[in-house]
């Protein structure tokens, strides 16, 4: 569905799931997603990677109207519904693309480009075997920081405790990385509450933030 070309990777930092589309889904992908989808070569301010239904990315994109979002996902009933959402709210500013963000950034995104760089409660790969899957591990990072501009942001977040201490340990390690906190950062207010985040809440889990900026 987008026109971004995809070259092959070995390694996913996903698990694509199947399951079946709503009709406002699917009449979502019919009527909107030429208007929508990314155009290699339109402006990218901040790029969020893996936005899943696409709520935390609306609520942002519409507080930020001067900066332009490209929200990657892999999964199509986000794609769908986040294409449902900028219809609806009249968000000029968001633009999606459903390929994988490691190719889309290796062939359109330019370096030292990006405002920030948004990382939404990512698989943890909780499994030893499959922590080389996760997407915030050194060689991931210097890329989406390569992409970065000079005071660009990092801003990722997950409910699964030990990956957040592993992004954290990651990042410090990252000399071309500042860490805007001491630590994990508190709660910011930008950062929309999610439905799965309320789940994670519920099941007993907190959310841990994580926000570092390029020197």
């Amino acid at each position: 569905m987008t026109t971004v070309d995809r070259p092959l990777r070995i390694v996913r930092t996903y698990h694509l799931r199947g399951g079946r589309l709503s009709g406002r889904h699917l009449d979502a992908l019919e009527r909107l997603a030429a208007r929508y989808d990314f155009v290699p070569g339109q402006p990218v301010d901040v790029l969020e990677i893996g936005s899943g239904m696409g709520d935390a990315t609306a609520q942002m994109a519409a507080a930020d109207p001067q900066r332009q979002y490209l929200a990657v996902e892999v999964h199509t009933a986000g794609v769908a519904n986040l294409l449902h959402l900028i219809h609806e709210r009249g968000l000029t500013n968001v633009r999606v693309a459903e390929v994988d963000a490691f190719e889309l950034l290796a062939m359109h995104i330019p370096a030292n480009s990006l405002h920030a760089v948004h990382v939404f409660f990512p698989d943890p790969w909780p499994k030893t075997r499959h922590h080389k899957r996760r997407l915030i591990v050194p060689e991931r990072v210097a890329v989406l920081r390569e992409r970065m501009r000079s005071g660009g942001v990092l801003h990722c977040a997950t409910d699964d405790e030990g990956y957040a201490h592993a992004m954290l340990e990651t990042l410090n390690a990252d000399s071309h990385l500042r860490n805007l906190f001491d630590g994990f950062a508190p709660r910011p207010a930008h950062r929309p509450v999610t439905k799965f985040e309320q789940r994670a809440v519920r099941a007993g889990r907190k959310a841990y933030d994580v926000m570092f900026e390029k020197r």
